[in-house]
């Protein structure tokens, strides 16, 4: 999947124009209940402002509330003028990037703005690949690194009939061993699945009803 698909549209987003004052920009914070703004000049992208940096700024001020308020521009104290998105990053490259920051910009190859990526957003996806949505079985295992292992688990859950909410691999944590999470809805025959899987190498980590 790729940023592009979990973009917030620019015509969704709440922006500021960056000759506005800091008061506007901290009343769309507030009225909206989002910690960050896209700055812009007209179209173009100007960098991020976020409540965190607007309450840095005042205290390193040597202004008064109402002045720093009322005189400083949000362009004046953006971040991240030049880390902006294309779209076409995979999502999962933008964890890192988000880890600590409320969101990023998405912007053409002239930085016009069109649209935003939240942190929000890409933890809800990962809850999504996870089957965090879903009650169901959740089996973590152990397989040997070797080729159609997950074609034999593909296999063993048809002829379960197993409906599969999820499957994520981790890299392996040796050069022969992968961890693999499973999640499946919950039935009655799951002790004769765990045992078939066990008869076909998996080893068995964990077995969590969620």
């Amino acid at each position: 999947m790729f940023v592009k698909s979990i973009m917030i549209p620019r015509n969704n987003c709440y922006v500021v124009q960056h000759d506005r004052s800091l008061r506007e920009a901290l009343q769309l914070l507030e009225t909206n209940k989002i910690d960050a703004l896209p700055v812009l000049k007209g179209d173009q992208y100007v960098g991020i402002l976020t409540r965190y940096q607007l309450y840095k700024s005042f205290f390193e001020s040597e202004l008064e509330k109402e002045q720093f308020l009322n005189e400083v521009k949000s362009g004046d104290i953006v971040t991240h003028k030049d880390e902006f998105l294309s779209g076409d990053e995979i999502f999962e490259r933008t964890l890192i990037a988000l880890k600590d920051f409320p969101l990023l910009a998405v912007c053409d190859e002239d930085k016009r703005l069109l649209g935003i990526v939240t942190r929000f957003d890409v933890l809800e996806q990962f809850q999504s690949a996870f089957g965090m949505k879903k009650s169901g079985v959740r089996i973590a295992f152990t397989s040997v690194e070797t080729e159609g292992q997950i074609a034999r688990l593909s296999e063993i859950a048809r002829q379960f009939h197993e409906s599969i909410i999820s499957l994520v691999t981790f890299d392996e944590t040796d050069k022969l061993v992968r961890r693999i999470v499973l999640k499946i809805e919950k039935k009655d025959n799951i002790h004769e699945f765990i045992q078939q899987l066990e008869q076909a190498g998996f080893r068995i980590l964990d077995i969590v009803e969620d």
